[in-house]
């Protein structure tokens, strides 16, 4: 497919774009949806309620293999997609907090604007913030300890 060909797709309204941003939208929707009813109490207590009703149907069924197959598929099929579900609720709250902490750093007055995308560093760039704000923080205690223990003398 040619580029001016994608570009178009990308700025359609309409087409396979849309369709896939409605998709995408209906799964946030859904995942949202989910997430919060799983994570009531009512919820819980459904999951009770349908691990006893098994449990209660092991002696009709004698304790069979199928039996137990019940609910070792029905729990894994349910913790499969739930995997998915929290993953994605999880990575939306992320990306909004850091947004949130992004517009804070970037209007705070001296505050060092690299830190607002400081998600998108890799692992080495991590390590070396984090090695200077270490560095920083033990300046500023020293600092401060210096001029507590002239206060201290000047108070007396």
């Amino acid at each position: 497919m040619s580029e001016e060909k994608q570009q178009g797709n990308r700025a359609a309204p309409d087409g396979h774009v849309a369709k896939v941003h409605k998709r995408s939208h209906l799964f946030s929707r859904l995942a949202n949806a989910t997430s919060k009813f799983a994570g009531k109490p009512h919820a819980f207590l459904a999951a009770v309620l349908i691990v006893l009703l098994w449990a209660l149907t092991g002696p009709l069924f004698g304790y069979s293999d199928t039996w137990q197959l019940v609910i070792n598929t029905s729990t894994t099929i349910v913790t499969f997609l739930m995997v998915f579900l929290i993953q994605h609720t999880q990575n939306r709250d992320t990306l909004a907090l850091q947004l949130k902490l992004a517009e804070l750093i970037i209007v705070m007055k001296g505050a060092e604007n690299r830190v607002a995308t400081i998600e998108d560093m890799d692992e080495d760039e991590l390590e070396e913030l984090h090695e200077e704000y270490r560095q920083r923080a033990e300046q500023t205690l020293a600092h401060l300890r210096h001029r507590r223990g002239h206060a201290g003398k000047h108070g007396s």
